[in-house]
């Protein structure tokens, strides 16, 4: 074999008299350990010389890539981007993705330099290596290139990833989402809303397409499927950072106000421990600024009143005095935080819902709930200022102290809210920062660069922005209120991260059927 490396050198033409000398050096694979060696890196090395016998190379280097002896399987890897060229490059990425699937982390690492190489040599080549996988190949294969893709993707330079490029990752992947996992379709949102066409306005209401198709929403909600109900969280999260006062939520708020909110109650949570009532409100609240208009907006404005007025009680009887406060009913703020704003924002499009649209009766029973809320409002308010007065910096940043924060937030969310309906006419002319997204910028700069104090919260509702990775939403504090209109101490905080996909693969997407097996190079 050696010999006849050293003709192949000597021999500057390397014509078709030195075929038989290449020959023997692909019969190296049958060898052993230091023959193989030898071939992972000669084969290579003079596959250009010899086009009639590219099968042949191409194949005695895959031979070695699955050699037992991890240090030759390496060698093998690190060289197959030399057989990328031409024709022959989508076959060297169809192999290099399969070999994806190595749990050698060397190994795993060598497949994803040599997946980056050639993606830099032939871009479009190398993702139909990539997607026949992900359409056909086994489920681990499958999941490690669109992982691959979600991570990579984005490193690569400009001048790979042409508007040519883009253009085919966008149909290949339309291809993927007819048969997806939950955690699948969040990867390969993840991927179409990193490329460059894709943010503008049209791009991103392509992408509100794809998620519309996704959430089956020409269909009424199974409240009691939990992957029903997973889909449709799933969906609209992916669906919520793409609107804009251009790319409409419309089609999500009335889903949410004509199927959701009916069902609230009976909502099967996928996630044991997220509360998917509140977690669905808040999904609402988040997408009602971007709803343009509505074809059904008083109906469903009304269900967003009817909703509203199930989370504001009456003041309770007090016929008997001793017995009121066992009768006071739990003022559930962060859940009227969400239907309030709701309702607010769709409000504007229909100002005159409270005065023409419900009756007298109706509307001075709901003030009367809106001045009971208030005065509770009050005391909590009032409350959690004095719990934290002159505390600032680190001194906020407690767990404990962070779960005041957001509940002053909170309370003073639904104080503004309840500030403009009682306007007569009512307004919708206030604006606020639901209490768990980010400051805005103009709100920031109204601040300055002070420290934040307790007044600053009270006075914005908001606190400091925390880093976010998208289509991942931020963590949540969720505040919890005692009972009782009047209460002693603030108690019963609890704090909850937002619920994301969980499980195994398929729930509440398109079970995938069995793929084929084994090598398929």
């Amino acid at each position: 074999m050696q010999k006849g490396f050293i003709l192949l050198v000597s021999d500057e033409i390397r014509s078709l008299n030195h075929k038989d000398a290449y020959q023997v050096i692909l019969d190296g694979v049958k060898g052993g350990p230091k023959e193989k060696r030898l071939a992972a890196q000669f084969i290579p090395k003079f596959f250009s010389s010899f086009p009639e016998l590219a099968d042949a190379a191409i194949n005695a280097q895959l031979d070695l890539c699955e050699d037992e002896d991890v240090s030759i399987r390496r060698q093998a890897i690190k060289e197959l981007p030399r057989f990328a060229s031409g024709e022959n490059l989508p076959r060297v990425a169809d192999i290099l993705t399969q070999l994806l699937q190595t749990d050698d982390s060397a190994e795993f690492s060598q497949v994803n330099t040599a997946l980056i190489s050639i993606f830099k040599i032939d871009a479009k080549g190398t993702l139909g290596g990539l997607f026949s996988q992900i359409l056909q190949g086994e489920d681990v294969v499958r999941e490690r290139a669109i992982k691959f893709l979600s991570t990579k993707l984005k490193t690569m330079p400009d001048d790979t990833m042409t508007k040519e490029v883009e253009d085919y990752i966008f149909i290949e992947t339309k291809k993927v989402l007819e048969d997806v996992t939950g955690e699948e379709f969040v990867l390969l949102m993840r991927i179409l809303s990193g490329l460059k066409n894709m943010q503008t306005v049209s791009g991103r209401q392509q992408l509100v397409e794809l998620v519309v198709e996704q959430a089956f929403l020409e269909q009424a909600l199974n409240p009691t499927d939990a992957d029903s109900v997973d889909r449709l969280l799933q969906c609209t999260r992916q669906a919520l950072p793409l609107f804009s006062k251009n790319v409409h939520s419309t089609r999500f708020v009335t889903y949410f106000c004509e199927f959701v909110l009916p069902s609230l109650s009976l909502l099967t949570s996928p996630v044991a421990e997220l509360d998917i009532q509140l977690e669905v409100l808040k999904l609402l609240a988040e997408m009602s600024p971007y709803c343009g208009d509505m074809d059904k907006l008083e109906v469903n404005l009304n269900m967003l009143f009817e909703k509203l007025l199930e989370f504001m009680p009456l003041p309770p009887e007090e016929e008997n005095g001793e017995n009121a406060a066992n009768e006071e009913p739990k003022l559930q703020f962060s859940y009227v935080e969400c239907l309030l704003f709701s309702f607010h924002q769709l409000g504007k499009k229909l100002p005159d819902f409270l005065i023409d649209k419900i009756s007298a009766e109706k509307l001075k029973d709901f003030k009367i709930r809106l001045q009971y809320f208030a005065r509770g409002l009050q005391v909590y308010i009032r409350q959690l200022r004095v719990a934290l007065q002159g505390k600032t910096g680190d001194a906020l940043k407690t767990e404990e102290n962070k779960i005041k924060v957001v509940a002053l937030k909170i309370t003073n969310n639904i104080n503004v809210l309840i500030k403009d309906l009682f306007h007569n006419p009512p307004s919708y002319k206030s604006t606020v920062t639901l209490s768990w997204k980010p400051v805005q910028k103009t709100e920031a700069a109204a601040i300055g660069q002070k420290r934040q104090s307790v007044e600053d919260i009270g006075a914005t509702a908001t606190t400091k922005k925390l880093p976010t990775n998208l289509p991942r939403r931020n963590a949540r504090q969720i505040y919890n209120p005692p009972s009782g209109k009047y209460s002693a101490s603030i108690g019963n905080f609890s704090y909850e991260q937002r619920g994301g996909f969980r499980g195994g693969r398929g729930r509440g997407f398109g079970g995938r059927g069995n793929r084929s097996r084994g090598r398929i190079y």
